[in-house]
């Protein structure tokens, strides 16, 4: 079996990150898995004029290493867009724009192995490493592991039974593109969640449906809310936050973390501006047609006469009501892949909290009973807080894994990264 040093499994952008800071270390025999034919970022919401939430400066190395080749400049430089790029003055990129950026930075990565599946990870003794099964492949021994498996759509529990089903107009805001125009034709269509996708998913149909009768957006939360973006709110994104809230007890970052919705599941104002200029355009000759309530969760689904009939309830008013419609679009965001099949040869080795969840600890290292160091990126949300899933936290993330890999500082990280202070210790 070939022997490696590290093995990544997913090949997100996080895992990618890993992988382009990890390429010029010398003596490093790195490799990274993934079952996909190749690098893709959400497909299915890439929709025109949608752009990402963060600067492009959160690409898979700057933040880390500027002189990387495989930062976003260096990628506009290859495509010969630098100058273009400059004279748009744009701070936060389009999502189809990133999507190609992954790709580019993917196929001149040697260590990346698209189309290879990773099924299970199990320790071995006699080899003294992890071994990884590789489906259709010989096995490989890795002496650490980092998983970057990425997560999947989340559906409420009402809607699931019918977004499974092919038959049913009924799906989660990833396949959105798919069913694009079906749901443009559609007699009606209600978009369920308050984030950044149901927004995009809103907007795309304000813009582009002949008539806005039949169109309603309900959001669980109090209100359609902006994402928090102002400068010192944004500090809790920075790894001194994040080793803040790992400092906390368990408890406290349960409670805590819901209350923070606002940071990674508002909406950026831009797109909020967008929505209601487009309400605006559309009811100059009479009402729009659209319908936008907050405070309204789903509580039932159910199909009726080839439509939906969906029972939800106003939080705020106590009220219950029935609606029908022609289709449904979950925006009901992303969940971490559970990592207990992929993590099932491991037994009994993998410490897990009570709720189930992987122990993780400051440096992304999963607590295990064997030797070998098993990290994650973007499954430690309940441990390291809600910068887990940013673009922005991937880069330093991945060097503080790569550092801990190599048992030396390949990447000098600073000791302070915000002005605020988290906690009493340093007052």
């Amino acid at each position: 079996m070939r022997h490696h040093h590290l093995a990544g499994i997913g090949i997100g952008p996080f895992n990618l990150s890993l992988a382009a800071l990890a390429a010029p270390v010398g003596g490093l025999d790195a490799v990274f898995f993934d079952a996909r034919p190749e690098f893709r970022w959400h497909p299915g919401l890439l929709v025109e004029g949608a752009t990402l939430q963060v600067p492009f400066l959160a690409d898979l190395v700057t933040l880390v290493d500027p002189t990387s080749p495989f930062s976003f400049l260096s990628y506009l430089r290859d495509r010969g867009r630098l100058l273009p790029f400059y004279f748009a003055e744009r701070f936060h990129l389009p999502r189809a724009e990133y999507d190609d950026y992954g790709r580019w930075a993917a196929a001149r990565l040697p260590s990346c192995r698209f189309g290879h599946e990773v099924t299970g990870v199990r320790w071995n003794d006699a080899e003294t490493a992890f071994e990884l099964t590789v489906a259709g492949a010989e096995p490989v021994l890795a002496d650490a592991v980092v998983l970057g498996v990425g997560s999947v759509p989340s559906v409420p529990e009402p809607l699931r039974g019918l977004v499974d089903d092919p038959a049913v107009p009924v799906l989660h805001s990833a396949d959105y593109l798919t069913h694009r125009n079906a749901l443009l034709a559609a007699e009606s269509v209600t978009v369920v969640g308050s984030g950044q996708s149901g927004a995009e998913v809103v907007l795309d149909l304000l813009r582009a449906r002949s008539t806005l009768d039949g169109l309603r957006w309900l959001a669980r939360t109090p209100a359609f809310a902006p994402m928090e973006y102002s400068k010192l709110g944004l500090e809790q994104f920075t790894p001194d936050y994040t080793a803040y809230f790992h400092g906390l007890p368990e408890a406290v970052r349960d409670r805590l973390l819901p209350a923070q919705w606002q940071l990674y599941k508002g909406i950026d104002t831009e797109t909020i501006g967008a929505i209601h200029d487009e309400l605006y355009r559309r009811s100059i000759t009479g009402p729009s047609g659209a319908v936008l309530t907050p405070g309204v969760e789903v509580v039932s689904a159910s199909t009726v006469d080839g439509g939906v009939e969906l029972g939800v309830r106003h939080a705020q008013q106590g009220r219950s009501a029935t609606l029908r419609t022609t289709a449904v679009v979950a925006a009901t965001g992303y969940a971490e892949t559970p990592t207990g099949p992929l993590l099932a040869g491991l037994g009994d080795a993998v410490h897990r909290d009570q709720r189930g969840r992987l122990v993780v600890d400051a440096g992304y290292r999963v607590a295990l009973d064997v030797p070998g160091p098993l990290f994650v990126q973007n499954a430690e949300r309940h441990t390291h807080g809600p910068g887990a899933p940013d673009l922005g936290l991937g880069a330093w993330r991945a060097a503080v894994i790569l550092n801990a890999v190599c048992g030396r500082t390949v990447h000098e990280l600073p000791d302070r990264t915000a002005f605020t202070t988290f906690g009493l210790e340093d007052l």
